[in-house]
């Protein structure tokens, strides 16, 4: 069984004050797992955002739905846009987290962690196309730029897995371990390298995509969650759930160099580009606040509501929307970015956590 120190400890309660009671889980093998968000609790950082319901226009144009990935209930939310109301709850393996389409655009990849799966489901109807098996611990999962590896983080056994990628039927290449759990992963625009956040050892890891080895391991601030690199590949930045900001490395060197980091609000998460090339949103889960970043001068420009514990967001086509994951409240919540208000909130499973549609502004 994993132990976790002190300190961790300390910072995991801490997440309390953002309305939900941090739940250690064990997984499958009885080795502990990664925090799962409990329930609402009481005492929550700052007050919910109050919800203001109106049309949301440019939404209601939309012809394909919004799937919300519930975590502990094992199943997708098939939302739809024109009424706002869940449609379907398609079932999954256990623990749907994360989402990724393939490179023919044909399919949602839904990765099981506990189930050890994939699900495809058809990202304009919704329907399950099949189901891949024997896929390890799927946490987190990327495809190469190239489209030649499907990448997976297996947050719960410590390793990331290199599969190639034929369309049908991924092949296991290499098994890398990499320390205490993986969490989530970027690759670089050449298909060159990926970086994975080291989420209990507080660290940013690279590997080399030619040899599959690991090429160097650098310090990060306190439980760096998601990555995200800039357009033009010069930056990596790190969210830092254990603190109250983004940490942002230089990616000229031989190993990534901190140049510091951007304060947003405590428990700084999940990242979504705004789709213009230049902002970048990050949900500060404990705050239950949206920072929206400059990553030229890296600073925070505007901030939004994000009810209870935002984690995965998309944004609308036209950029205007936030589509956010309420991992606490079991809702899904619409953030319009020029009132600065929560304008709808859809009820949703457990946990919720991965939101993506098909109608979606530039990644």
């Amino acid at each position: 069984m994993k132990s976790f120190p002190v300190g961790r400890v300390i910072i995991a309660a801490g997440l309390v004050l953002g309305g939900a009671a941090l739940a250690w889980r064990l997984g499958s093998t009885g080795s502990a797992a990664r925090p799962e968000a409990a329930p609402p609790g009481p005492g929550p950082a700052r007050p919910a955002a109050a919800v203001v319901k109106q049309a949301v226009q440019p939404l209601q144009t939309w012809s394909t739905p919004i799937f919300v990935l519930n975590s502990l209930d094992a199943n997708i939310s098939v939302i739809d846009p024109a009424s706002w109301q869940e449609t379907a709850r398609i079932p999954t393996g256990k623990e749907p987290h994360h989402l990724y389409l393939t490179p023919d655009d044909k399919s949602l990849i839904v990765a099981n962690a506990l189930g050890d799966s994939l699900t495809l489901v058809d990202p304009r109807t919704g329907q399950v196309q099949r189901v891949i098996r024997d896929i390890t611990d799927p946490y987190h999962l990327r495809f190469s730029p190239d489209m030649q590896w499907l990448v997976t983080a297996a947050n719960r056994l410590d390793h990331i897995d290199f599969y190639r990628w034929d369309g049908q039927s991924p092949q296991l290449v290499k098994r890398v371990p990499t320390g205490k759990t993986p969490s989530h992963l970027w690759i670089d625009a050449g298909s060159a390298t990926l970086y994975s956040t080291m989420q209990d050892s507080d660290e940013l890891v690279s590997i080399d995509i030619a040899t599959q080895t690991i090429r160097s391991r650098v310090p990060t601030g306190s439980m760096p969650a998601d990555v995200y690199g800039s357009p033009d590949g010069r930056m990596l930045f790190v969210g830092l759930t254990g603190g109250n900001g983004v940490e942002v490395f230089d990616l000229a060197g031989a190993e990534p160099r901190s140049l510091g980091q951007i304060k947003t609000a405590a428990g700084a998460h999940a990242f979504r580009a705004a789709g213009d090339g230049v902002h970048l949103y990050v949900s500060n889960r404990v705050a239950n606040t949206i920072s929206k970043i400059n990553m030229q001068t890296r600073e925070v420009v505007d901030s939004y509501p994000g009810p209870g514990g935002p984690d995965c967001m998309d944004v609308s086509a036209d950029g205007r929307y936030l589509l956010v994951s309420s991992r606490w409240a079991r809702k899904l919540s619409i953030v319009d970015t020029v009132e600065k208000k929560v304008v709808q909130q859809v009820p949703v499973g457990k946990s919720p956590h991965g939101v993506w549609t098909l109608a979606h502004a530039a990644r």
